[in-house]
């Protein structure tokens, strides 16, 4: 019986008496578990963007079709992004905001404005308490916090002196870290500077409203940026979505914060961890 039915539905789409089905397809009409969005180009900066979640962020940009620019120290790998996927790039260094505002300025003769900034750039530094340096923990806020707030304020000078005509505005999208909202020892100056990425959020967002530019934040758990084999089992599983965070799960939420239509979304701190600053954990 299964036989006879098939070989007749095969005759009735010889004949052309039956068309072949369509496959399943999302709501944009791509293929299954995928979700094509109409992203226009933009203008997009990304800080540390060399290396790591910064790397995957700028590709992501470049793979919807955007300019992309990096500031970033890593010169030998800023200038292979620049070479072999059409970045622009600026030996920066963040923590100097002469240099910072040299980068700057000369990106705005190339680009007359900006659409999107990823403030991203920071270093992890961690140390005993006992042991850490008042210079080793200005380093870090110097390194982590400072960048964003220089970067909105020349932002905020070019816009004011040179109003933008587009409806779009802009998209400040600074990178913090779950650390601002638990911590282990040795994490002061870290925590302490994404702390303040977050609080610095939704303080930038009043100030950059009047130029139509929302801010807001990521803070990423656990994002594995070297070779997967690195990771185990259980550091997987320890996560309630069962595995380690990638750059590209922040890169995703990048791109969707910057779609034209996510504009409402405003002063926000999206936490990107896999669930882990939710689970209740003792020890047994």
């Amino acid at each position: 019986m299964a036989d006879n039915y098939l070989e007749q539905r095969m005759e009735d789409l010889k004949s052309g008496r039956l068309r072949p089905s369509a496959p399943a397809t999302s709501p944009s009409g791509t293929g299954k578990g995928h979700i094509r969005v109409a992203f226009p180009s933009r203008r997009v900066l990304v800080t540390g963007g060399a290396n790591g979640i910064g790397l995957a962020i700028a590709r992501s940009f470049l793979k919807a079709g955007c300019k992309v620019a990096v500031f970033d120290i890593d010169k030998e790998a800023g200038e292979k992004l620049a070479h072999d996927e059409g970045a622009r790039f600026y030996h920066t260094d963040i923590t100097d905001p002469a240099k910072i505002e040299d980068a700057f300025t000369n990106l705005l003769k190339a680009w007359r404005d900006i659409d999107i900034i990823i403030s991203n750039a920071g270093i992890s530094t961690f140390s005993p308490l006992t042991e850490e340096t008042v210079a080793g923990f200005d380093k870090v806020i110097n390194s982590n916090l400072r960048p964003a707030f220089i970067l909105a304020r020349l932002w905020a000078a070019h816009r004011k002196s040179h109003p933008f005509p587009s409806d779009f505005g802009g998209r400040m999208i600074c990178i913090s870290s779950s650390r601002h909202i638990q911590s282990e020892t040795g994490t002061e100056a870290y925590s302490a500077s994404k702390g303040g990425v977050a609080s610095l959020t939704h303080s930038l967002m009043m100030s950059l409203s009047e130029f139509g530019i929302t801010v807001n934040c990521i803070s990423p758990g656990w994002i594995h940026t070297g070779s997967p084999e690195e990771v185990s089992e259980t550091d997987h599983l320890q996560h309630p979505s069962r595995r380690v965070g990638t750059p590209q799960d922040i890169a995703r939420v990048c791109i969707f914060l910057s779609l034209p239509g996510n504009d409402f979304i405003n002063g926000a701190d999206i936490v990107v961890d896999g669930g882990m600053t939710r689970k209740m954990i003792y020890l047994p």
